[in-house]
């Protein structure tokens, strides 16, 4: 399913955030727990960002691809 531009962009805004996240709150070394929180809302947030960018679909490039084919599935 094609994802249209904008999306993919939020997608790996997400993705970096929720990476973010993930370093501080795995960090090896002792970190203010302000930071340890701030990691978890990270991961949450990046997550959620990810997965609602990952659930929207280009309807025009579906529609362009099935006159194309000549397919007519719904």
């Amino acid at each position: 399913m094609p994802t249209p531009k904008l999306f993919q962009h939020i997608r790996t805004i997400g993705l970096v955030a929720a990476s973010i996240g993930g370093v501080l709150i795995t960090a090896p070394v002792v970190l203010p727990v302000l930071l340890v929180q701030l990691g978890g809302y990270l991961v949450v947030t990046g997550g959620v960002i990810t997965a609602i960018s990952q659930l929207t679909i280009d309807h025009d490039v579906i529609d362009e691809s099935d006159t194309a084919s000549g397919s007519h599935e719904v």
